[in-house]
């Protein structure tokens, strides 16, 4: 073979490896597990991050600074969604520092539609977050909430600058959906509003904090500011639209795409409501094809009835029992001025694993 031959063979293979389909799920969210991202100090270093499409490289090259958030941001979902699913079948376990959750995003499921909108989410509040804390050089407190409301208090402080950090999120985390080669308009019609479901969760759930002024702490005076909850609200909320998720189907009846009920007596899903195009596995046995690991070894509540319990969790198996030890701090003591003493008791608990 020629050497220009090779060349263009080359440049082929980087192509169909660089570029991503849409069935590979966020692949951004590997950022999460690198090391790298703190440190990019050069726009050329965001052509070197694993998983990003060419938009996004784009967009990292003209916000250097705001990376490390969306690398914090990637963290926190993955740790939320492994803490909202830390009962259930599946677990939000991760398979690789590459792939992250593996082949369960390559389905429409109500499993994908909750990592969507949690890793939207997890963006959009830690760029607000760096913005607020003073961080990033191109943003800050929102000062838009000012002057004196009609319950008597001043608008002042810092308040999170949401709006900020929804548009960065919109911008960076909807570019893979918004690339003119997908073909899969349903999948990608639900990907975007699941993100977008996300970031309003952060929106709509944002909270009035308060400070008293005065002599001997009376609040003769009152400022206050617009905060956002704590992320392990954030997750609560969509874990709760994801127990709601609505199933949907494209519709080409009108001249522009759009996901409808596939149960026409269902109202319509609202902004804030997750949606999903097909029924999820059950998740019992390992499965490469649907990304499930199953449930083997899990361990499961002997005395629940819901998910978490071991005649669900075990899918029908049956479980093992065993006893182990645990060692806790007890017999604690305040010692002033100012630091506690413990000691630690061990103690012996029932574990019951699925077979």
């Amino acid at each position: 073979m020629k050497r220009p031959d090779c060349l263009y063979t080359f440049i082929g293979v980087y192509i169909l490896v660089q570029i991503p389909p849409l069935a590979d799920g966020i692949r951004w969210l590997s950022l999460a597990r690198m090391n790298s991202v703190a440190a990019i100090q050069v726009p050329e270093m965001c052509d070197s991050l694993f998983g990003l499409v060419k938009r996004q490289q784009k967009i990292c090259r003209k916000n250097l600074e705001v990376m490390d958030s969306v690398k914090h941001g990637a963290h926190s979902a993955i740790d939320e969604c492994q803490f909202q699913f830390r009962n259930r079948r599946w677990n939000c376990s991760t398979v690789n520092a590459k792939k992250v959750f593996g082949n369960v995003l390559k389905l429409g499921t109500r499993e994908a539609s909750f990592v969507h909108a949690i890793s939207a989410a997890g963006v959009a509040h830690a760029v607000t977050r760096a913005c607020s804390s003073g961080a990033l050089s191109r943003c800050g407190c929102d000062r838009s909430v000012t002057g004196r409301s009609p319950k008597g208090f001043e608008w002042s402080g810092c308040s999170d600058n949401v709006a900020y950090g929804t548009a960065f999120s919109k911008e960076f985390v909807d570019a893979r959906e918004r690339r003119r080669n997908i073909k899969n308009s349903g999948r990608k019609l639900m990907n975007l509003h699941n993100n977008e479901a996300g970031r309003k969760a952060v929106e709509d759930n944002m909270m009035k904090q308060c400070k008293c002024h005065g002599v001997s702490g009376s609040c003769e005076l009152k400022t206050c500011w617009r905060a956002m909850p704590t992320f392990r609200n954030i997750g609560q909320i969509i874990k709760e639209k994801f127990d709601g998720a609505t199933e949907v189907k494209l519709d080409r009846n009108k001249l522009r795409p759009r996901l409808i009920p596939v149960n026409p007596q269902f109202k319509p899903h609202t902004n804030s409501d997750l949606v999903y195009l097909i029924a999820s596995p059950d998740f019992c046995e390992p499965d490469p094809k649907t990304g499930s690991l199953g449930t083997t070894g899990r361990v499961c509540n002997k005395t629940s009835k819901a998910i978490d319990g071991c005649d669900l969790m075990c899918c029908g198996r049956g479980y093992e029992t065993r006893r182990r030890k645990i060692v806790d701090r007890c017999s604690c003591k305040f010692h002033w001025c100012c630091y506690v003493t413990c000691q630690k008791c061990e103690r012996e608990i029932d574990e019951h694993t699925c077979k």
